[in-house]
């Protein structure tokens, strides 16, 4: 059964205010965090929507051996914590190991179990037992009613304070099929994934009509320069304009809100 759950000064949920998780795909350098989490979250502020900052220590299931991965896990925590910190908002990462889980849920709010990793069940309760957030993206490879059994792996290690976001499905040809969450297209670009940012705002829009609890967005300032998911992340500065639009589909289909 779905509850509540609490982020920071915040709960999400069914009846909350939709909230976002958005940042950059991988952590590029500490003046582009500060400033891209400094500017969503102003945005996010103007609009009264509760924020999540993400951005990834390490993004270890990266098409190619030789893709930009991250600053790795001490550089990225020592960068994260200072998000919590000179921003005020709280911090998501991914985390890929148990020993990653174990570090980072001393510092982010967050932990992210990759869709690819979201069966491993060691991880899993490692994340869970950390007492944090435990967001898990559901597997392309799953249907939305399997994601149950991910659920009780963390319920079950002692932690219901769990958020699922959705990833889409894919049948292969470097494509996620029938899905209104995401606009990347896995391996679609040889060594690297391509994507449609052209689509996030109808994507996002229909998604909020159908009254989702939360948006997760990949931002940057500048995309086509970015080291990580380029194709897929929305630019900075065409993000406010595109959270006031879905916020007032979200506000419109739920007035309760």
């Amino acid at each position: 059964m779905a509850q509540l759950v609490d982020i920071g000064a915040f709960s999400v949920g069914q009846g909350q205010r939709p909230f976002l998780i958005a940042g950059p795909c991988v952590i590029e350098s500490e003046q582009l965090v500060l400033e891209t989490a400094g500017r969503i979250a102003e945005i996010t502020r103007s609009l009264g929507m509760p924020y999540v900052f993400k951005s990834s220590f390490d993004k270890a299931n990266r098409t190619s051996i030789s893709s930009f991965r991250g600053p790795g896990l001490a550089q990225g925590l020592e960068v994260l914590a200072k998000v919590k910190r000179e921003v005020g908002v709280p911090v998501l990462t991914d985390v890929h190991t148990e020993e990653q889980a174990t570090e980072a849920g001393r510092v982010v709010d967050v932990l992210q179990i990759p869709a690819f990793l979201c069966r491993q069940t060691d991880l899993l309760v490692a994340a869970a037992k950390t007492g944090k957030v435990v967001n898990v993206k559901k597997g392309q490879f799953l249907s939305p009613q399997e994601m149950s059994n991910a659920v009780k792996k963390v319920e079950e290690a002692g932690n219901r304070r769990i958020v699922l976001t959705e990833r889409g499905s894919s049948f292969g040809y470097n494509n996620l099929v029938v899905d209104m969450h995401s606009v990347q297209l896995p391996g679609g670009g040889g060594t690297k994934s391509a994507g449609q940012r052209e689509f996030v705002e109808p994507l996002a829009s229909a998604a909020a009509g159908a009254g989702v609890d939360g948006f997760f967005m990949e931002v940057h300032p500048n995309p086509d320069e970015a080291l990580s998911d380029g194709p897929n992340m929305v630019p900075l500065h065409q993000l406010k304009s595109l959270l006031e639009r879905v916020m007032r589909i979200c506000d419109a289909a739920n007035p309760r809100r």
